[in-house]
Protein backbone atom coordinates (compact mmCIF):
# COMPACT_ATOMS: atom_id res chain seq x y z
CA UNK A 1 0.00 0.00 0.00
CA UNK A 2 1.47 3.34 -1.06
CA UNK A 3 1.48 6.54 0.96
CA UNK A 4 -1.35 8.15 -1.08
CA UNK A 5 -3.60 5.11 -0.59
CA UNK A 6 -2.83 5.08 3.11
CA UNK A 7 -3.54 8.83 3.40
CA UNK A 8 -6.82 8.40 1.49
CA UNK A 9 -7.97 5.61 3.79
CA UNK A 10 -7.10 7.59 6.92
CA UNK A 11 -9.02 10.60 5.58
CA UNK A 12 -12.07 8.45 4.81
CA UNK A 13 -11.99 7.11 8.38
CA UNK A 14 -12.04 10.73 9.57
CA UNK A 15 -15.08 11.46 7.35
CA UNK A 16 -16.95 8.56 9.00
CA UNK A 17 -15.98 9.82 12.47
CA UNK A 18 -17.31 13.30 11.59
CA UNK A 19 -20.55 11.72 10.39
CA UNK A 20 -21.09 9.96 13.74
CA UNK A 21 -20.12 13.02 15.80
CA UNK A 22 -22.31 15.30 13.69
CA UNK A 23 -25.37 13.08 14.17
CA UNK A 24 -24.80 12.39 17.87
CA UNK A 25 -24.12 16.01 18.80
CA UNK A 26 -26.84 17.30 16.43
CA UNK A 27 -24.19 19.44 14.75
CA UNK A 28 -25.81 19.60 11.34
CA UNK A 29 -23.15 21.96 9.95
CA UNK A 30 -20.54 19.31 10.75
CA UNK A 31 -22.78 16.55 9.34
CA UNK A 32 -23.13 18.49 6.06
CA UNK A 33 -19.33 18.52 5.62
CA UNK A 34 -19.44 14.75 5.13
CA UNK A 35 -21.44 15.06 1.89
CA UNK A 36 -21.15 16.64 -1.53
CA UNK A 37 -23.75 19.32 -2.26
CA UNK A 38 -25.58 16.95 -4.63
CA UNK A 39 -25.36 13.86 -2.40
CA UNK A 40 -28.18 11.31 -2.25
CA UNK A 41 -28.90 9.84 1.19
CA UNK A 42 -31.18 6.89 1.85
CA UNK A 43 -32.37 6.16 5.40
CA UNK A 44 -35.40 4.06 4.35
CA UNK A 45 -34.09 0.98 6.17
CA UNK A 46 -34.41 2.89 9.45
CA UNK A 47 -37.80 4.45 8.75
CA UNK A 48 -41.16 3.80 7.18
CA UNK A 49 -41.42 7.45 6.14
CA UNK A 50 -41.70 8.40 2.47
CA UNK A 51 -39.40 11.34 3.24
CA UNK A 52 -36.48 9.27 4.55
CA UNK A 53 -34.42 9.54 1.38
CA UNK A 54 -33.35 12.41 -0.82
CA UNK A 55 -30.82 15.21 -1.06
CA UNK A 56 -28.39 16.26 1.65
CA UNK A 57 -30.55 19.29 2.46
CA UNK A 58 -33.76 17.23 2.63
CA UNK A 59 -32.12 14.66 4.90
CA UNK A 60 -30.79 17.36 7.20
CA UNK A 61 -34.38 18.46 7.82
CA UNK A 62 -35.51 14.84 8.23
CA UNK A 63 -32.74 14.12 10.77
CA UNK A 64 -33.35 17.34 12.67
CA UNK A 65 -37.02 16.43 13.09
CA UNK A 66 -36.41 12.73 13.81
CA UNK A 67 -33.17 12.49 15.79
CA UNK A 68 -34.12 15.71 17.57
CA UNK A 69 -36.85 13.74 19.39
CA UNK A 70 -34.39 11.11 20.63
CA UNK A 71 -32.71 12.18 23.89
CA UNK A 72 -29.46 10.25 23.28
CA UNK A 73 -27.69 8.45 20.43
CA UNK A 74 -24.13 7.24 20.11
CA UNK A 75 -22.96 5.83 16.79
CA UNK A 76 -19.99 3.48 16.70
CA UNK A 77 -18.66 2.93 13.18
CA UNK A 78 -16.39 -0.11 12.80
CA UNK A 79 -15.09 -2.78 10.42
CA UNK A 80 -14.50 -0.22 7.69
CA UNK A 81 -13.74 -1.61 4.25
CA UNK A 82 -12.54 0.85 1.61
CA UNK A 83 -12.18 0.03 -2.07
CA UNK A 84 -10.25 2.87 -3.71
CA UNK A 85 -10.39 3.54 -7.45
CA UNK A 86 -8.49 6.75 -8.15
CA UNK A 87 -10.67 9.66 -7.01
CA UNK A 88 -13.62 7.47 -5.99
CA UNK A 89 -14.13 4.94 -3.23
CA UNK A 90 -16.73 2.41 -2.17
CA UNK A 91 -16.95 2.24 1.60
CA UNK A 92 -18.76 -0.39 3.65
CA UNK A 93 -18.82 0.19 7.39
CA UNK A 94 -20.70 -1.45 10.22
CA UNK A 95 -22.52 0.65 12.82
CA UNK A 96 -23.78 0.02 16.33
CA UNK A 97 -26.09 2.64 17.81
CA UNK A 98 -27.25 2.58 21.42
CA UNK A 99 -29.95 5.19 21.98
CA UNK A 100 -32.50 6.33 24.52
CA UNK A 101 -35.94 6.59 22.95
CA UNK A 102 -38.38 9.28 24.09
CA UNK A 103 -40.21 8.41 27.30
CA UNK A 104 -37.92 5.49 28.24
CA UNK A 105 -35.25 5.01 30.86
CA UNK A 106 -33.60 1.96 29.27
CA UNK A 107 -31.43 1.83 26.20
CA UNK A 108 -32.48 0.63 22.77
CA UNK A 109 -30.00 -0.56 20.15
CA UNK A 110 -29.69 -0.96 16.40
CA UNK A 111 -26.98 -2.05 14.05
CA UNK A 112 -26.23 -2.47 10.41
CA UNK A 113 -24.14 -1.13 7.56
CA UNK A 114 -23.39 2.21 5.94
CA UNK A 115 -22.78 1.94 2.21
CA UNK A 116 -21.00 5.06 0.96
CA UNK A 117 -19.87 6.09 -2.48
CA UNK A 118 -17.17 8.68 -1.87
CA UNK A 119 -15.36 11.06 -4.13
CA UNK A 120 -12.21 13.14 -3.70
CA UNK A 121 -13.07 16.85 -3.89
CA UNK A 122 -11.06 20.06 -3.53
CA UNK A 123 -12.16 19.96 0.15
CA UNK A 124 -11.12 16.33 0.64
CA UNK A 125 -13.09 13.08 0.57
CA UNK A 126 -16.87 13.38 0.71
CA UNK A 127 -19.79 11.03 0.37
CA UNK A 128 -21.92 11.50 -2.72
CA UNK A 129 -24.22 8.60 -1.85
CA UNK A 130 -25.11 6.94 1.45
CA UNK A 131 -27.46 4.02 1.83
CA UNK A 132 -28.08 2.88 5.41
CA UNK A 133 -28.80 -0.82 5.80
CA UNK A 134 -30.43 -1.42 9.19
CA UNK A 135 -29.98 -5.10 10.06
CA UNK A 136 -31.46 -5.28 13.56
CA UNK A 137 -33.25 -3.21 16.22
CA UNK A 138 -33.81 -3.98 19.90
CA UNK A 139 -36.14 -1.67 21.79
CA UNK A 140 -36.00 -1.08 25.54
CA UNK A 141 -38.82 -2.78 27.46
CA UNK A 142 -41.98 -0.73 27.12
CA UNK A 143 -40.63 1.40 24.25
CA UNK A 144 -42.78 1.90 21.20
CA UNK A 145 -40.78 1.48 18.02
CA UNK A 146 -39.89 4.93 16.76
CA UNK A 147 -40.65 5.27 13.05
CA UNK A 148 -40.26 8.68 11.49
Amino acid sequence: MGLQELADKIEIHEVLARYARGVDTRDWDLWRTVFTEDAFIDYRAASSSDTSFGSRDEMEVWLTNGIGMIPMTQHYITNIEIELAGDTAKVLAMFFNPMRLPGTTGLSYCGGFYNHEMVRTDEGWKSRRLVEENVWFEAAPGAAQLRQ
